[in-house]
């Protein structure tokens, strides 16, 4: 990293509890402040600009970050890893220098977590749509080749199959073809939007393969997603926080252990981990982009719309990224895997437009 950027992109990791190791000490200002702050050049307020969320999403944008800073030295940028739903909880504490102006996100904003917004003042939320990634489960290399089905995850995982006891030790008690190995997956925590997308994308369509689950989700949603998505809690899942590098390293060093993390990090790490495929699909930026692979999602940058006129720099920012995420461009050598033709289109004109996304869409 160019040593004048130095001190200026900030990681803030938490630690196993979940809490952040970093803590910072920010001056609160009201928005009539913050906007007052914007003739002020240098380091103030206008200036400085600030991006937290998810440690998927943390890499792409601290890229275009160093990249951005290089091109506008007056500017800083911090940006901190801390997880998607932790991320939304502070974009959403309210308006002003002391609240993050923008928020890394490997899944879509819940219409909860918008209603909070809304309630601390900020109601224009702006969703930009960077890429798409794999979630992935990852081996140590020199294990056998290993094929899952989303149905054969979730009895591995669910802390009740079925609305049943769980009592698989091995994946050869999920399934007879399956190897006798110890079930021990490492993966992210509840405050993680990867681990929702596994709740989502793996564990619920895993468990909707039983006919009486789907009836269950029609009679029951609340038991219906407590059945499907909570998580075995006695060692056989290990949540290993939001530093998905040291994920990586743990599982490379565990033969039979698999690791639960972006795509991102799998082609990065693949001199020590390889992919399991899932229903006979390897996650490949191919089978990723067209969404064929199970495990396909896209990713997103919030902005904090109330922030904007008070601070240029979010709008030359967030217009430095689009210009990172396209084909070929930066970003794509780094892992992200670009939006398909029309994704891609609308994306770019949204980067532009930076339009409030219209919460009625939210889940």
């Amino acid at each position: 990293m160019d040593s004048a950027l130095l001190g200026r992109i900030q990681v803030g990791l938490p630690d196993r509890y979940g809490s952040m190791k970093m803590k910072k000490m920010l001056v609160a200002l009201p928005l009539a402040a913050l906007v007052a702050a914007c003739g002020s050049g240098g380091e103030g307020a206008a200036s400085r600009l600030k991006v937290v969320g998810s440690s998927t999403v943390y890499p792409f944008t601290t890229a275009v970050a160093e990249e951005f800073q290089r091109a506008n030295p007056g500017t800083s940028v911090i940006v901190e890893s801390t997880g998607t739903g932790a991320g939304i909880k502070l974009f959403c504490g309210g308006v002003g220098e002391q609240f993050p102006d923008m928020v890394n996100a490997s899944r879509p904003m819940k219409a909860s977590e918008y209603a909070d917004c809304a309630k601390a003042g900020a109601k224009q939320v702006i969703e930009v749509p960077i890429g798409i990634d794999g979630l992935t489960l990852i081996q140590a290399n020199g294990q056998p080749a290993l094929n899952l089905t989303v149905a054969q995850i979730y009895k591995a995982l669910a802390a009740n199959p079925y609305g049943k006891p769980q009592t698989a030790k091995t994946w050869k008690d999920v399934d007879p073809s399956l190897p006798a190995t110890p079930i021990k997956v490492l993966g992210p925590p509840p405050t993680s939007g990867t681990r929702d997308s596994l709740a989502e994308l793996i564990l619920e369509k895993g468990c909707d393969t039983d006919e009486a689950m789907k009836a269950l989700k029609k009679s029951d949603d609340k038991a219906h997603k407590e059945t499907c998505t909570k998580i075995r809690e006695d060692g056989a899942y290990v949540e290993a926080g939001e530093n998905d590098n040291l994920l990586v390293q743990k599982v490379s060093a565990d033969p039979g252990a698999l690791g639960v993390l972006g795509y991102s990090f799998l082609e990065e790490n693949l001199d020590k981990v390889s992919p399991v495929s899932i229903a006979g699909i390897a996650p490949t930026e191919a089978t990723i982009s067209d969404l064929s692979y199970p495990g396909s999602r896209k990713l997103y940058v919030y902005v904090k719309g109330e922030h904007i006129a008070a601070k240029p720099a979010i709008k030359k920012f967030i217009d430095a990224y689009s210009k990172a995420w396209v084909k070929g461009g930066m970003l794509a050598k780094r892992g992200l895997v670009p939006l398909h033709d029309a994704d891609a289109a609308a994306a770019t004109a949204q980067a532009a437009a930076l339009k409030p996304l219209d919460p009625s869409s939210l889940k």
